[in-house]
């Protein structure tokens, strides 16, 4: 009698939460983490996987747990989630995050993914600056990224990717063997990969309306955005937006497709 054929294993994801999320989304998701593991939820089902038998995520506090980190060999996808703090601060717990992403790169079995500071701690970690756009200042809301031909092929053919942002921060060049994925007039540097190893944005694919919102208002009221650009910000909150589809992109790379 033959052998039964061996279940498939799950598709084992840890999430690096750098951030702690605001009042609202924490009520709805109860850690900032969740906000990207509902992303690549609805990305699996999109890619035709069942999240409850198909994916195993993991969350990370490395803001407030700094050097706790997943082993390499129980993981088969590294996350790291967008914050509110320095991509290029020289503190304890982000030059450990640094490290770690530079020990990552330093093999390659398991991928790592990024998104908005997560993408910029793994250009620093590949060498490139990273600092404040002081010349464009700030990015926020639905946006319309320029998508290069590598970025067309990895994003379903798209001529633009349509994605939420909220950054200051930019990664000033590309490193030295990254495709660039595409650019705005505000930063030219919106996502990098490299094939079978990295994919990043610098946008945030698993924002809702409901999460820009809430970080719009946070930041009107404390003087960050000025009422001109909380206005125009606003009126685009709504706008349609391609993060399920790049959820959905994220777990096929992740996957090997």
């Amino acid at each position: 009698m033959g052998s039964l054929p061996s279940p498939r294993r799950p598709l084992r994801i840890a999430i690096l939460e750098c951030d702690t999320g605001l009042p609202k989304a924490l009520a709805k998701y109860k850690r900032y983490g969740a906000i990207s593991s509902a992303l690549l939820e609805a990305g699996a089902e999109a890619a035709g996987l069942k999240k409850e038998e198909d994916l195993e995520i993991s969350i990370w506090d490395v803001v407030n747990e700094a050097g706790r980190f997943p082993r390499l060999e129980d993981v088969d996808g590294v996350f790291l989630t967008g914050s509110k703090y320095d991509s290029f601060a020289d503190n304890y717990w982000t030059n450990q995050l640094v490290d770690f992403v530079k020990s990552m790169l330093a093999q390659d079995r398991v991928k790592l993914v990024g998104v908005c500071f997560g993408h910029q701690i793994i250009g620093r970690a590949m060498g490139a600056r990273v600092g404040r756009n002081e010349d464009q200042g700030w990015e926020v809301s639905v946006t319309d990224v320029d998508l290069t031909e590598e970025g067309k092929e990895v994003f379903e053919g798209r001529e633009k990717l349509s994605i939420y942002q909220m950054h200051k921060d930019i990664v000033f060049d590309y490193p030295p063997g990254v495709q660039p994925l595409g650019s705005t007039s505000r930063c030219k540097v919106q996502g990098m990969f490299v094939p079978v190893r990295v994919i990043t944005v610098q946008g945030h694919p698993e924002f809702t309306e409901e999460i820009l919102v809430e970080i719009l208002e946070v930041r009107h009221e404390q003087g960050v955005f000025g009422d001109e650009m909380y206005d125009e910000a606003m009126k685009t909150a709504g706008r349609k937006h391609d993060g399920v589809m790049v959820g959905k992109r994220f777990i096929e790379f992740l996957l090997g497709r």
